[in-house]
């Protein structure tokens, strides 16, 4: 697969704060990528500086085997979709998504006939003349999309591209831009803070906090090999213990904890080393109940039962360990029924050992 674009030691500061701090990446042709993290990470700036909003001090921005550092915008392949659109308010549906082709001097039947087309593809047929504020958010965010595209960009940039939109329509928006991407098959990169649209729509996500890119890979990568307890905090719910490794065997590490009986969990992805380490065990991994089981877990910690949270299809038990620290632990609703155990109750939480993880406890920067 051929590389579409390329960081190579970008550095972006403003005043004295460094906003992207030497990141190299490299994003596939035709991929959809996420870069995920919180506010102030650099990802927005990342993508401004893949757009050419920005320029960046140091490094080196490659799209299509081209050097574009100091290209301007309207000179690379790329369009971006804003979060909260951009649309010209007085102009008709069709008069939006032609814009771009206008200014280009396109032939009037070539512009009739490419609008159209995306207006098709975004499935707003029939909506042509109406007015941005005529139509739903959702709709919006569609005519949004088609104007972007209707340019035939290498590369589509999508800044936070749903957050305008509430739950249930950011839902069905998740499903359209997916979509999107593969009838399109241009590159995707999307900047989100929301990480289950980063999980459900990316090929590959990137993690940045503080400027620094912390980790790449799938989202299933992501999420069960975290590479630092930053990205484990970032990325779902974790139950987070430090602790000290004290041994070591055939990728299992033994950790000791203040106030609690040793665990045993995988080692750290960069492999074993003595020393302070965070343990990470997802809610969903974790057995919870009144009494001990003999049958294939490795782990055992007493706590109690501290909330009970009925969430449709699964109960999310709060529980407090000896040491004060509150877990959690996710129960299918078919095996939950209901919420049988009571706040205040003591109960077990067990685990194998594959299942849990030990993490550096400071992010290792790529």
């Amino acid at each position: 697969m051929n590389e579409s674009v390329v960081l190579d030691g970008v550095v972006k500061t403003h005043g004295p704060i460094v906003a992207v701090d030497h990141v190299s990446l490299s994003i596939q042709s035709g991929e959809f990528f996420s870069i995920l993290g919180p506010s102030g990470s650099g990802k927005t700036t990342v993508l401004r500086l893949i757009a050419g909003l920005d320029r960046p001090d140091q490094g080196e921005i490659v799209i299509q085997q081209r050097i574009v550092t100091s290209d301007s915008p309207h000179e690379r392949p790329v369009n971006m979709v804003f979060q909260h659109y951009a649309l010209f308010p007085h102009m008709s549906v069709f008069d939006n998504v032609a814009f771009g082709l206008k200014m280009r001097g396109e032939r009037p039947s070539n512009i009739q006939k490419a609008v159209g087309h995306m207006l098709a593809l975004v499935r707003l047929q029939g909506k042509e003349k109406r007015l941005p504020g005529q139509l739903s958010g959702g709709e919006q965010q569609r005519v949004a999309l088609a104007r972007a595209l209707v340019n035939r960009p290498v590369v589509l940039l999508l800044d936070e591209p749903l957050a305008a939109l509430d739950q249930q329509l950011r839902q069905e928006m998740q499903g359209e831009l997916k979509r999107l991407q593969r009838e399109v098959k241009a590159t995707f990169i999307c900047v989100t803070h929301q990480q289950d649209e980063a999980l459900m729509l990316s090929d590959r996500v990137a993690v940045m906090h503080g400027g620094k890119l912390l980790q790449v890979g799938t989202p299933q990568e992501i999420y069960e090999q975290p590479v630092s307890s930053t990205v484990a905090r970032f990325i779902g719910l974790s139950n987070l213990l430090s602790g000290t490794i004290t041994r070591f065997e055939d990728g299992l590490c033994w950790v000791e904890h203040e106030g609690l009986s040793p665990v045993v969990v995988k080692c750290p992805p960069q492999g074993p080393s003595q020393g302070a380490v965070t343990v990470m065990i997802r809610p969903e991994r974790l057995h919870v109940s009144a009494e001990v089981s003999v049958n294939g877990y490795d782990n055992t910690l007493p706590a109690v039962v501290n909330q009970c949270v009925f969430n449709g299809n699964e109960v999310l038990y709060h529980v407090r360990l000896r040491n004060e620290a509150i877990w959690m632990a996710r129960v299918p609703i078919t095996e939950a029924q209901g919420c049988p155990l009571t706040v205040g109750q003591p109960v077990f939480l067990q685990w194998s050992a594959h299942e849990g993880l030990a993490l550096p406890t400071h992010p290792a920067p790529l």
